[in-house]
């Protein structure tokens, strides 16, 4: 292409401030950054500089658009995208419920409206409202925490992992803690107990064999610098076979012996028995502070089904050091996290009410009638929408637990399964899934598209709807 003719096409070019001074950027400009604005103009004029420019016939460049208000929708396309928040709203129709890479438990609407209040204004967060003196955090859950679990005290900081190395470093710093070799978990993340108790500035004293440990273990390795006595539940996995574990009781008799307390990392943690609601038997809170266990250590944001958190309770003199040690201020919890963790542990106090207004219990116990219902209905919304785009139909399947909780536990339940007639992968399909405005997170097994409505609230069925009919109809 001639010199000639590519000035021609640049001189044609808009200017920035013509883009900016369109009609279409003046009647939004007041609901963007106008910095944000400029920068997104001048990228839409750059950019098409760059092409006119690197263009090596003049037929690249016809079908090309100059015109001041098409370059300045282009630049609003991105201004849009680039303002677009990072952390957005996904449907999970997995059918895991405590989907780690989806934010594990969803809040109560109770929680949410405690979050929502506490946050848009001032709060007692650290002031006795009955002295006007300082007061604690902790204080506004600590009671309903004792209530709940029967413990002495109680605490609580941004997460499990925190929570554990919080204990052993206040507990056993530089002394040794035993702990049986089949109990050496690694959590999400690579987070690992060994590791965890390194950075707590504790010794590990492995005890037993990775499938049978017997409580002789324990008490001969007992020495003049043991400090705790640790019990750690494997809620991520299950040895099954030829094994034998400690129970509490054995343990904290065996402490009681020697004047060794015994901590037990509950991990999940979960404070009703939901074998009642035909799940598998999952050691409640409550049994393991019975057992006389000097601390118990649970997650708040996985069968609890609250905020992200790392719960201690126990025995109050323990608690009460836990408090003084200067690592508990930075792995504190905020006003947001406290406000949400109240509201969804009252809710516990009428157990009725808590399975059906958290979310997280309120799944897991989803009579199965009701999913079949609810497959069924989207089955035929889809038949009826997508007719010869791909093959629909409901079939039995399996949801999960998920966030390392109840790993052999798999809950029977109905899928909608879609497979496309055209020859377009199910990969694909999710791929554009994800690509929505409201992003669909969904499975696939053996090219079909599978989804779970265990985990889609009711409001979300008519997004669910309207994107797997947009997306499969461009197959």
């Amino acid at each position: 292409m001639d010199d000639n003719t590519r000035q021609r096409y640049l001189r044609s070019l808009p200017g920035v401030d013509q883009v900016l001074q369109s009609s279409v950027l003046l009647k939004v400009q007041v609901n963007y950054p106008q910095q944000v604005m400029n920068d997104a103009v001048r990228e839409t004029v750059s950019s098409l500089r760059t092409k006119i420019i690197q263009a090596e016939s003049e037929e690249e460049l016809l079908d090309m658009d100059f015109h001041v208000e098409t370059l300045a929708q282009k630049s609003l396309e991105m201004v849009k995208e680039t303002l677009k928040p990072n952390l957005c709203n996904v449907i999970n129709a997995t059918g895991t419920v405590l989907h780690t890479n989806l934010g594990r438990s969803l809040l109560a609407d109770k929680a949410v409206e405690a979050v929502k209040e506490v946050s848009r204004h001032y709060s007692n967060l650290e002031l006795d409202l009955s002295t006007g003196e300082r007061g604690s955090r902790y204080s506004h859950v600590e009671d309903l925490l004792c209530r709940l679990t029967g413990a002495q005290g109680a605490l609580v900081v941004n997460n499990n992992a925190g929570a554990v190395m919080l204990v052993l470093n206040t507990l056993a710093q530089g002394r040794e803690v035993i702990i049986s070799r089949g109990q050496m978990v690694e959590i999400g993340g690579s987070f690992r107990i060994p590791d965890v108790m390194i950075q707590s500035g504790a010794h590990l004293v492995e005890v037993g064999t990775t499938n049978k440990t017997h409580l002789y273990d324990y008490e001969r390795a007992i020495t003049e610098n043991t400090a705790m006595l640790l019990k750690v539940h494997t809620s991520n996995y299950h040895i099954v076979g030829f094994t034998s574990q400690v129970s509490g009781t054995e343990l904290v008799e065996l402490g009681t012996k020697y004047n060794i307390p015994v901590v037990e990392d509950l991990g999940s943690g979960v404070l009703i028995d939901l074998s009642k609601y035909g799940l598998m038997g999952e050691p409640t809170v409550q049994e393991s502070v019975k057992e006389g266990l000097e601390v118990v250590t649970f997650s708040g944001d996985k069968l609890l089904g609250g905020p992200q958190a790392g719960i201690i309770v126990g025995n109050k003199k323990s608690i009460q050091k836990i408090k003084k040690n200067q690592l508990t201020r930075a792995l504190r919890i905020d006003k947001m996290t406290l406000a949400a963790l109240e509201a969804t542990l009252q809710l516990y106090l009428d157990e009725d009410k808590a399975v059906r207004e958290i979310p997280t219990l309120n799944m897991l116990t989803l009579p199965h009638m009701v999913l079949e219902a609810r497959a069924s209905s989207l089955a035929a919304f889809l038949k009826n929408h997508l007719t010869g785009k791909a093959q629909i139909k409901v079939i039995d399947g399996f949801s999960q637990v998920g966030g390392g909780a109840l790993p052999l536990e798999n809950i029977p339940t109905k899928l909608v399964s879609l497979q496309p007639y055209r020859m377009v992968t199910t990969l694909e399909v999710t791929q554009r899934l994800r690509e929505e405005a409201v992003p669909i997170i969904a499975r696939i097994h053996k090219n079909q598209l599978l989804i779970d409505l265990r985990t889609v609230r009711e409001d979300e069925m008519p997004l669910l709807q309207d994107s797997l009919v947009r997306v499969m109809k461009k197959v």
